[in-house]
């Protein structure tokens, strides 16, 4: 079947895309031009006509993209048009009474392309990553994925063990010929932990999942320090509400934010205090579920702000507590006191003002260099892991390859079994890039993407 889609946003614009791919997607082109199709891959002015009552529809650029040279691997026409909703409507209803044509589905172009080996799931991911991309390094991520980089990182060591399994197999299927060496899975070990250990490093670095999704900030402290404040002076417009009344959030305000090219999240929670001696009362209650939120999103955040007020002396040890190697202690209101600032938990406060903005850039600085060190994915040598999915193929080929391992080196395991692992291992790495065992994942990867791509 032959499908078509707009691949530009719906809205108003110079310029709308139109793609067709399938097998008539050039008896479509003809039938909106005119004429013959132009020559291949050259962009062409044409005007192009309601094929049923020969109405003018656009005057507009035509490329064609004959199979097997094309994004899709089949044959694919592309309309480039004047942007306007009704010039785009009026081509769709064209191509819409073409015979043997459909609207496409979300991802059903990208998708054609995959099962046109023109991408690997890998690099399937990698474009979707890249047009949801928001900040710079996400778009490098992105691109490096696209680029293939993970997808060759996989099959390189897919190769190396298909190599090992079939030397482990000749073993099994000819044991009795002479050019084939005695005890051969045991001298596959050294390559088998090869590469069970350069997986294992790749597994231990996430910062290419965390990139991916963005730095999760949690903003504690006790009521009325100015957390809502800092929220506010960090998203740079008021996304939370300052009141002098000390426990005015309640619920985790969050907003987003491009860290000098990484993507943060960062959360308001409400102030944490003691309230053990309080009645429980409906007000104290709505408090107690504001805190028990906070304290979920402060433990599960990848960094915490913790926000003192400067003009006290002392700390709510149910505050103090949560600070650790993932917290910066912020000490608000500098403009009001002169005193030395408080030390919580070894580390030492920054101090600022959200009302003068004193400080507010060195903090600032300083949350760009946290985050750039836990974010630096982009930088690094070697492809990472960008997703759930890859981290649990690889987790099974590590298993596997252990399993292999433990029973080359004990001697008890039958050598089919241990044959057995090593095929379970290639098929882990191949479902990465989409060569074994992936249908039960293929409408999931593909629903991400808007109709059209």
């Amino acid at each position: 079947m032959t499908i078509y889609a707009p691949a530009t946003a719906a809205s108003k614009a110079a310029v709308a895309v139109v793609r067709v791919s399938g097998p008539r997607a050039g008896e479509a082109l003809d039938a909106l031009i005119g004429q013959r199709r132009p020559a291949a891959r050259r962009a062409t002015r044409a005007r192009l006509r309601d094929g049923v009552s020969g109405e003018v529809l656009d005057d507009a650029l035509v490329l064609w993209f004959p199979a097997p040279h094309s994004a899709t691997g089949e044959n694919v026409a592309e309309l480039h048009l004047h942007g306007g909703r009704a010039v785009l409507a009026a081509v769709l209803a064209a191509l819409g009474r073409v015979p043997g044509l459909r609207l496409a589905q979300a991802g059903e172009f990208t998708r054609r392309a995959f099962e046109a080996g023109k991408l690997d799931l890998t690099e399937v991911e990698g474009l979707a990553d890249l047009i949801a991309a928001d900040t710079e390094a996400q778009r490098r991520q992105a691109l490096r994925q696209l680029a293939g980089e993970l997808g060759r990182l996989t099959e390189g060591w897919r190769t190396r063990l298909i190599s090992a399994l079939a030397q482990a197999e000749a073993e099994i299927d000819f044991p009795d010929e002479g050019d084939v060496p005695r005890g051969l899975i045991e001298a596959l070990r050294p390559a088998l932990a090869s590469v069970a250990a350069e997986i294992r490093a790749h597994l231990a670095d996430q910062r290419g999942e965390r990139l991916r999704d963005g730095l999760s900030i949690a903003i504690i402290g006790p009521p009325n320090a100015g957390k809502s404040s800092l929220l506010n002076c960090l998203a740079q417009r008021e996304a939370a509400i300052v009141a002098a009344t000390a426990g005015t959030t309640r619920d985790v305000v969050e907003v987003q934010l491009d860290l000098n090219g990484y993507p943060v999240t960062l959360a308001d929670t409400a102030g944490l205090r003691d309230l053990s001696g309080d009645d429980n009362d409906a007000h104290r209650e709505i408090e107690r579920e504001g805190m028990r939120r906070a304290l979920v999103r402060a433990l599960s955040a990848d960094l915490k702000l913790l926000v003192v007020d400067a003009c006290e002396r002392t700390v709510d040890p149910t505050v103090a507590q949560l600070a650790d190697e993932n917290t910066i202690v912020v000490a608000n209101k500098i403009d009001l006191v002169a005193a030395s600032l408080p030390v919580i938990g070894g580390r030492v406060s920054h101090p600022v003002s959200t009302r003068t903005g004193i400080g507010i850039n060195a903090l600032i600085a300083t949350l760009e260099r946290e985050v750039a060190d836990r974010l630096g994915a982009a930088g690094a040598a070697a492809p990472v892991v960008t997703r759930a999915r890859h981290r649990e193929a690889l987790a099974d080929c590590v298993a596997a390859l252990d399993r292999a391992l433990a029973g080359a080196a004990t001697g008890a395991v039958a050598a089919e079994l241990i044959t057995e692992d090593l095929r379970l291992a290639v098929r882990a790495l191949g479902r990465i890039t989409g060569r074994v065992g992936v249908d039960d994942i293929l409408d999931v990867i593909f629903r991400e993407f808007c109709i059209g791509k």
